[in-house]
């Protein structure tokens, strides 16, 4: 688990979008991916807003990513993501062939990047994921703590 110079200058854009999904009500989860040093996408969950389950940042930023590439093969690309990916989301990440994924903070319920299981370096798969986590952990983790403990509260506010 390797990281890069740069891995904590993309993190923080990928924070940025995380805190436009807070912003929109949304699970705070943003990512970027990154070509040759610069990003060619952006995206943060939109669950929600688009009505549609797979509407997960990853999901979306990869789909940004292919029209930028002009392929569905994305060997040269990295995603930075503030959660360690579902797995949807290693899946996909798996079969658009992502050279690296970047996570912030782990996801110890549904993570599929090593803490439930990691799809992203499984052997019997025709691709596999360099992974790095642990970028920016805490303000990752924070902004989702932060979010979930509001929601618990408007809940118990509208409960009594």
């Amino acid at each position: 688990m390797i990281e890069s110079p740069g891995d904590e200058s993309f993190m923080r854009e990928a924070l940025r979008q995380a805190q436009k999904a807070n912003e929109a009500g949304e699970v705070p989860v943003g990512a970027v991916i990154v070509r040759e040093g610069k990003i060619i996408a952006r995206a943060y969950n939109q669950v929600e807003l688009l009505k549609d389950a797979t509407a997960h940042a990853e999901m979306l930023a990869l789909t940004q990513a292919e029209a930028a590439v002009g392929d569905w093969r994305l060997t040269e690309c990295d995603l930075y993501v503030t959660k360690e990916p579902c797995a949807m989301c290693a899946g996909a990440l798996v079969h658009t062939r992502i050279r690296r994924v970047i996570f912030g903070c782990t996801d110890p319920v549904a993570g599929a990047a090593g803490s439930v299981m990691n799809l992203l370096q499984m052997p019997a798969l025709n691709h596999r994921c360099d992974i790095a986590s642990g970028v920016l952990q805490d303000e990752c983790a924070t902004i989702l703590q932060d979010f979930f403990r509001k929601r618990r509260n408007d809940r118990g506010a509208t409960t009594s």
